[in-house]
């Protein structure tokens, strides 16, 4: 006879980036997880910036314990190559790909500490191997997300750390609500199934994928574009 998991002693969560609509569907379903009981640190970017070293350890710095980093911060500046300066290609990739390793290198220790192994889940995106025009910078930033965590799930497996990489698919959100409707609607008839992922479906599938203790390494796209 089977017999039921112990619950788990209470985690700690860090969500960079948590003023976007993504990161606010994660807070509120770790929040309602019953099996485990989560506290959910969700900083935006007045509170602690990814680009900058000393903010987030500052921010950091009152952290005792750290079982899950979820690096979701992440902005666009979208622009034909031709046009775009240095400072949309150097803002882009600081945000998704140095603040990633900012905030790794900061909460490391912590994560590799943590009583039932840490876990690192990055957001990804579908523009990383299937970039549209003017995409460049936010393509570039993705796509090294991708081999970043890799590494980091290769070097840190031996003790008991997970990496993984989601690409939560196109959401209706804050990020997105200046396209234009045909721009949106083009996005929609390339998804096989003809609709959108929402925020609160990649929530439920993050916060799944960080209970799961034997998968590392991996890239999960959400949506049914192929």
């Amino acid at each position: 006879m089977e017999h039921p998991e112990e619950p788990r002693a209470r985690g700690i969560a860090l969500i960079t980036g948590g003023e976007g609509d993504l990161a606010r569907a994660i807070a509120r379903e770790l929040n309602s997880q019953t099996h485990r009981q989560w506290i959910v640190h969700a900083p935006g970017r007045m509170d602690m910036d990814v680009c900058d070293e000393d903010s987030i350890q500052s921010y950091c710095a009152e952290l005792s314990q750290l079982d899950l980093l979820i690096h979701n911060a992440g902005i666009t500046r979208d622009i034909v190559h031709l046009r775009m300066e240095e400072p949309d290609w150097d803002e882009v990739l600081d945000t998704h790909l140095k603040g990633a390793f900012l905030v790794t290198k900061t909460v490391l220790p912590l994560l590799l500490k943590a009583p039932y192994g840490g876990h690192i889940i990055q957001i990804g995106s579908f523009s990383a191997d299937h970039p549209p025009v003017g995409q460049a910078n936010y393509a570039a930033a993705k796509a090294a997300l991708v081999g970043y965590t890799k590494s980091l799930a290769r070097e840190y497996g031996k003790r008991n750390l997970r990496a993984n990489i989601v690409l939560p698919g196109f959401l209706e959100t804050k990020m997105t609500a200046a396209l234009s409707d045909q721009a949106k609607e083009r996005i929609r008839q390339r998804h096989a199934l003809g609709r959108y992922n929402t925020a609160e479906q990649a929530a439920q599938f993050i916060v799944q994928l960080s209970s799961l203790d034997h998968i590392s390494g991996q890239v999960f796209q959400l949506d049914s574009r192929v």
